[in-house]
């Protein structure tokens, strides 16, 4: 098995978390020009200790450029849902791209898929760097960093439906209509009622 090698100014990644030391890895041989992707489960967005210091470090030297969440149940080896990645070494530390893609896919009997156009939207939401509301924003690193560096997706794209708002007032005077045609058709009841010599309503 060959020697893992990592960037010696971001430190080592614990035993415990792998999928750092094969990005670190991975990184470390990436080019200056060049642009790395890397499938991840989502803990490296959010995990704390050694994984936050270097997590930190890479965007504070602005080397994350784009997070994208993708479906669960995308791989037969297992059913979580995971996250892409997009490094680079050259690149102003301005903002970083974030993409929910997560319910965006196909269902199939056995796991999900992503269909060609859920790709695509993928890849031009990426490529021009577009915001689309319940899809995908662009986070300032000062945004970040108020929240600790946690890059957990639905932190910043959330995908949850509004809730509509309920006007109290309209619906009290709607209860209020219902309540006089029950009223009045009561009467009208009571009235045949009373003309065949049967009890009324209550």
């Amino acid at each position: 098995m060959g020697v893992i090698e990592v960037p010696k100014n971001y430190g080592l990644a614990p035993k415990s978390a792998a999928d750092f030391a094969f990005l670190l890895h991975g990184f470390h041989y990436l080019k200056d020009d060049g642009v790395m992707a890397i499938i991840l489960p989502h803990g490296v967005l959010f995990r704390g200790g050694a994984e936050a210091r270097i997590r930190t470090k890479l965007l504070k030297d602005g080397h994350i450029d784009t997070v994208i969440g993708l479906p669960a149940n995308l791989f037969y080896s297992t059913g979580i849902p995971v996250c892409i990645l997009v490094l680079k070494k050259c690149r102003k530390p301005d903002d970083v791209l974030f993409i929910n893609a997560a319910e965006h896919f196909e269902k199939g009997k056995r796991q999900n898929l992503l269909l060609p156009e859920h790709i695509a939207k993928i890849v031009d939401t990426y490529q021009y760097r577009k915001e689309e509301p319940r899809y995908s924003r662009r986070v300032s690193l000062d945004e970040i960093e108020r929240n600790d560096f946690n890059l957990n997706i639905s932190r910043y794209v959330s995908t949850a439906q509004k809730e509509e708002e309920i006007d109290l007032a309209a619906v009290h005077a709607q209860l209020l209509a219902i309540d006089q045609k029950i009223k009045e058709a009561t009467e009208r009841h009571n009235a045949f009622l009373a003309e065949l010599g049967l009890p009324p309503l209550p």
